[in-house]
């Protein structure tokens, strides 16, 4: 049976409780208390204004000798969801317009 050392355990414990503290604390410290509205609509953005920081570079580096390639995928994206699609709808989409891009072109 293979045998852990002591240090690499007390090392898994402490990784697992400084990842798990910032989680609980904001369900412990804000219990029972409503934010105010800006804060909320700030929050609910963040995923989003995240998101958009991780792919937006992608965007621009997807092929390199054309630029409009990545281009192109991304203004058909946000065409469909700005008119509302279900993200589903939005990936397939851009990867259509990318495919009929790549045939033509």
């Amino acid at each position: 049976m293979l045998t852990m050392k002591s240090e690499i355990l007390w090392m898994i414990i402490g990784m697992g409780l400084v990842t798990y503290i910032p989680r609980m604390l904001p369900f412990v410290l804000f219990k029972g208390k409503e934010l105010p509205p800006f804060i909320q609509g700030v929050l609910k953005n963040v995923p989003y204004a995240t998101l958009g920081a991780l792919i937006f570079p992608a965007i621009l580096l997807l092929q390199k000798d054309d630029i409009w390639y990545g281009i192109a995928g991304a203004a058909a994206a946000f065409a469909a969801a700005f008119l509302g699609a279900n993200v589903i709808i939005v990936v397939l989409g851009s990867i259509t317009v990318l495919a009929l891009y790549s045939y033509f072109l």
